[in-house]
């Protein structure tokens, strides 16, 4: 009996779907799985990595001791990419690298969320800058240590554009990991990326905008009354109301957020139709060289997302107990770089190998550097211990 090959895709795809047995490569060749597809391998490495686990105690907008249902890296990355797979199926794109990118995006993510990188964005001002979603690249490429052979989880070409381009094609001068990546294989940063690239992307904003402001209300930042202050959020629920008369609040927030995904996926899916029916991409190369984004909000639901970040810019991210959190992590990332990079024999011993290695001992960039890739690896407790372990003078002394 002849043996199926599990090299191609056991789903039907559309003509401009990416094919794993067509994918570009990657950096290091090696031998082909015999029962998972190119982006299958790439997914389950990324799983099976050191910085993919730490995303656990990573927190979104909250510190992790706060309370166990607020959610982390990980939990955020998880619904990125359910909603990921629903839009990836019914657009019928690959699921495996959609999900391979969803699970990758926010991995070069800081502790202690956006307020971890505004200060270690501070640190990095003269040594080069701190950019995230560059971070992530870094992750993937360089700083997983996985192989004998290589360094990084070496990814196919197009899990690496999709994390290259999460918000469309690179404009102005790339940053440390997509140059250092530039140099071993062609990134095309010019162009747009692949619709799995697209839907991670839209998948993403799908995800943070509905799920903050449920923490938001759980952390009693704000209320039901203020967010009927937004007009799509006052629509839906008071046709939730008008279902369920006398529902009680936390079951109204569940299917407030329900109805919202619910609205988006459907308005993606039908605004990329009609984007597809007037690019008629026949491959994945159509879909880069289009012009244009494909997997897209329509612009009324556009205008929707806008009021709603808007919303929890000023209600939420702005809440004067986020930015007391600030403060604090101002002085724990501060005081840890500052340490570390006037001497990195504070390091442990494995990174201050690093430093070596890249001759960052005596060079105030490549040390700054290595600094900041073992930072921003921190876990929020990881960080705080570390902090006290350097700055409490009874640490070790108890």
């Amino acid at each position: 009996m002849e043996q199926p090959s599990y090299n191609y895709c056991a789903l039907p795809l559309a003509g401009y779907a990416s094919k794993p047995e067509e994918s570009l490569g990657r950096v290091y060749d090696e031998p082909k799985s015999s029962h998972r597809t190119a982006f299958q391998r790439d997914h389950d490495r990324i799983i099976h990595s050191s910085a993919f686990r730490r995303l656990k105690y990573k927190t979104q907008v909250f510190v992790y001791h706060e309370g166990d249902h607020y959610r982390t890296r990980l939990t955020h990355t998880l619904e990125v990419a359910q909603i990921g797979r629903t839009l990836a199926r019914a657009l019928m794109v690959n699921e495996d690298l959609v999900e391979a990118v969803a699970l990758a995006h926010d991995m070069g993510h800081t502790p202690f969320a956006h307020a971890g990188e505004d200060h270690l964005c501070k640190m990095m001002e003269p040594y080069g800058g701190f950019e995230h979603n560059d971070q992530s690249l870094r992750v993937l490429t360089t700083l997983e240590r996985q192989h004998p052979e290589w360094n990084g989880l070496n990814l196919t070409w197009e899990a690496l554009e999709g994390v290259i381009k999460h918000n469309g094609p690179v404009t102005g001068e790339p940053q440390i990991a997509s140059r250092e990546l530039q140099e071993k294989m062609d990134m095309r940063f010019s162009t747009h990326a692949s619709m799995e690239a697209q839907v991670a992307a839209l998948s993403d904003d799908i995800a943070y905008n509905n799920h903050d402001f449920e923490d938001g209300i759980r952390a009693g930042l704000f209320s039901i009354a203020d967010l009927e202050e937004v007009p799509v959020l006052e629509r839906v629920m008071a046709a939730i109301r008008d279902k369920y008369p006398n529902i009680e609040d936390r079951y109204l927030i569940q299917e407030t957020k329900r109805e919202m995904i619910g609205l988006m996926v459907e308005d993606v899916l039908v605004q990329t139709g009609d984007n597809l029916n007037k690019v008629k991409p026949e491959s994945p190369e159509d879909v880069r060289m289009c012009g244009q984004q494909i997997v897209a909000f329509s612009p009324k639901m556009h205008e929707e997302v806008r009021k709603i970040r808007e919303f929890l810019h000023n209600r939420m991210y702005r809440h004067y107990t986020i930015n007391r959190i600030g403060l604090k992590v101002e002085r724990i990332v501060g005081d840890l770089f500052q340490a570390f990079h006037r001497n990195y024999h504070l390091l442990p011993n494995n990174w201050q190998q690093r430093v070596e290695e890249g001759g960052g001992s005596g060079n105030e960039q490549v040390r700054a550097r290595i600094v900041a890739d073992y930072i921003a690896g921190m876990t929020d407790r990881y960080a705080i211990r570390e902090h006290e372990r350097l700055f409490d003078l009874y640490w070790d002394l108890r």
